[in-house]
């Protein structure tokens, strides 16, 4: 067997599909909490006043859940307070599409449209030791 090296990245995923909110206004919300650490991310969503912030906030929540699910099995040490979202992102999911009577016997085409949701959840990466190689 060749000379492997594992390296044991810790991260969760979790992900809500079919969210019944369009994905523009969805990625306004994601768009605040990508990058930072999850108690920051967590009371930010728990106060948005935007209707996507609870669905959000949800899906993080799970994240976080995966991640102490997985450490417990993998041995390693689990802090939630060390937790930063490495990646969260929203995709289109399918558009409903209904009709309303409009004009002339004309009918008006409304798009319901549906997200998927998906956050990412890794420990903050240790800092690098100052100074440069000699």
């Amino acid at each position: 067997m060749a000379n492997t090296t594992e390296t044991t990245e810790l991260f969760a995923r979790a992900s809500a599909r079919h969210v019944r909110v369009t994905p523009q206004k969805a990625r306004r919300i994601v768009d605040l909490i990508r990058g930072k650490d999850t108690t920051t991310a967590i009371a930010t969503l728990q106060f948005a006043p935007q209707g996507a912030a609870e669905p959000t906030l949800k899906v993080l929540q799970s994240a976080i859940a995966n991640l102490r699910v997985k450490a417990d099995e993998t041995g390693a040490p689990f802090d939630e307070r060390n937790l930063v979202i490495q990646a969260a992102y929203v995709d289109e999911g399918p558009t409903m599409k209904r009709f309303r009577p409009r004009a002339q016997g004309r009918a008006g085409r409304i798009n319901k449209r549906t997200s998927h949701i998906t956050v990412l959840v890794a420990p903050k990466p240790e800092k690098a030791a100052k100074g440069g190689t000699r």
